[in-house]
């Protein structure tokens, strides 16, 4: 059997792969995991006994905080997930619907022991998944999640709970104060006011339809906004940082500044400006790194990216002094890399962007909110800040049914790879990565021509097939 946790908790299709049972299991394994004492779980706060398991009297309830996207499958996992948490004497408070960051904040603002977000980000509606959150909000580490997975199965297995009875059990209580706390929080770290800015929201949908537009007015600016009507169903459907068409056809539209578009649980941000260009990932974080620099906050002059970081970001922040410090893919690595050195930021091309003396993970509203404030700061345009990077054509090809093992190993394969930097030189760059989920190789070429990219590319993915295949 499989690794539950992924890269980003445990999805799956909901009622089919996520199921209400394997919800309350887990959710009673985390609350127990959580709760264990110091020198098993850096989880615990200090002073704890190692007997200070949820539901035991040391004078402290241990506290959840659960929300959820709009998924019409999040109502019943919700529900499950708290009849876990309360079950193992865990105290809930329920936030509803609410971006993934905002659950972290509150777990941390709020002093809780443990958060749960139910959310497939911008998997399509019948997916779902539950990802945990430790003490201050912070994502759990790969052996945390081990242990909240070994605990599950050896219970599933047959070994029983030790189950609080009587006044140990849980209490669950509805928090609505989390919308407003959130919003307080955004507002609250803004640099300046977007007054006289007109700004396009596209909340996919998800979690962030209600907040967005509202941080975004309570800020100044004009909002206009798309893809804010979730009924369960429609969540990332044509809408939302995986399809921004409708974005660009919106700021253009209404004569916007620019436009904002989120994922499905909003830890994602992209970006519009003014002619319906699209502004990804990379490009904000170059904008917000000279930003935070400017401000004294840019700690080491280090902005931290991963591999698949577009050569034009790179070849930028050189050019203004940043380094890019770059990590395997995915915003858990980038969030590692940047708590382990005290780094103030860091993301990746699909919009994860993290501000850590601000969030403890990906927050695509404050993000949002950060790119305008700089617009209305400078008075300068998007299109103009954006400018400091040029992104070099990049050519991505997912080549299947092949022996990914053997990427590092293959002679055949290394030679190709040597002869493809040779052509490319300093002006563009070859990466083969072996997917994590499925049997197949990614391979990505920049060059300064999008033709010689493909070509490049091409070869490449031909070379791949005949070494691995």
């Amino acid at each position: 059997m499989g690794r539950l946790f992924g890269t980003d908790g445990v999805r799956g299709v909901a009622n089919a792969d996520l199921t209400a049972e394997l919800a309350l299991g887990l959710s009673v394994a985390a609350a127990h995991v959580l709760m264990e004492g110091p020198g098993r779980s850096p989880a615990v706060p200090e002073g704890r006994s190692a007997d200070a398991r949820a539901g035991a009297p040391e004078g402290h309830r241990p506290v959840a905080v659960v929300g959820r996207d709009p998924r019409a499958s999040g109502e019943f996992l919700e529900s499950a997930v708290v009849a876990g948490l309360a079950s193992a004497g865990v105290d809930v408070l329920r936030v509803g619907v609410l971006p993934t960051p905002a659950v972290a904040y509150l777990t941390g603002a709020l002093g809780a022991d443990l958060g749960v977000m139910l959310s497939a980000s911008h998997n399509p509606m019948p997916d779902n998944g539950i990802k945990f959150f430790a003490r201050g909000g912070h994502k759990l580490p790969d052996e945390l999640e081990d242990r909240i997975e070994e605990t599950y199965r050896a219970h599933a297995s047959g070994e029983p709970w030790d189950r609080p009875t009587g006044a140990g059990v849980g209490r669950v209580r509805t928090y609505d104060e989390g919308f407003d706390n959130y919003i307080a929080h955004l507002i609250g770290v803004l640099p300046n006011r977007l007054d006289g800015l007109k700004v396009v929201i596209d909340g996919a949908h998800g979690a962030a339809a209600r907040v967005s537009p509202e941080a975004f007015a309570r800020a100044g600016a004009e909002v206009v906004t798309i893809g804010t009507d979730p009924d369960g169903l429609n969540i990332n459907d044509g809408y939302g940082s995986t399809h921004l068409d409708r974005l660009r056809a919106a700021v253009v539209e209404h004569g916007a500044d620019l436009g904002v578009a989120h994922d499905g649980d909003a830890d994602r941000c992209l970006a519009v400006d003014a002619a319906g260009q699209d502004v990804d990932g990379d490009q904000i974080l170059a904008v917000l790194a000279l930003a935070l620099r400017e401000a004294g906050r840019l700690r080491g002059d280090t902005v931290v990216g991963t591999v698949m970081s577009n050569l034009g970001f790179k070849l930028a922040m050189e050019r203004e002094g940043v380094q890019l410090v770059q990590t395997a893919v995915g915003d858990r690595y980038v969030l590692e890399e940047m708590k382990s050195h005290g780094y103030a930021l860091g993301g990746e091309q699909s919009g994860h962007v993290i501000v850590l003396d601000h969030a403890t993970t990906g927050d695509g509203t404050l993000t949002g909110l950060l790119l305008a404030a700089r617009v209305a700061a400078t008075g300068r345009s998007l299109a103009e800040l954006a400018a400091v990077m040029e992104r070099l054509p990049q050519v991505l090809i997912n080549v299947p049914d092949v022996d990914k093992s053997r990427v590092a190993t293959s002679t055949e394969l290394g030679a190709a790879v040597i002869e493809a930097e040779r052509e490319l030189g300093t002006t563009g760059r070859v990466l083969l990565r072996p997917s994590g989920t499925e049997p197949l190789v990614r391979v990505m070429v920049e060059a300064a021509d999008i033709e010689q990219a493909r070509s490049v590319a091409g070869r490449l993915a031909d070379a791949v097939k005949s070494a691995l295949g």
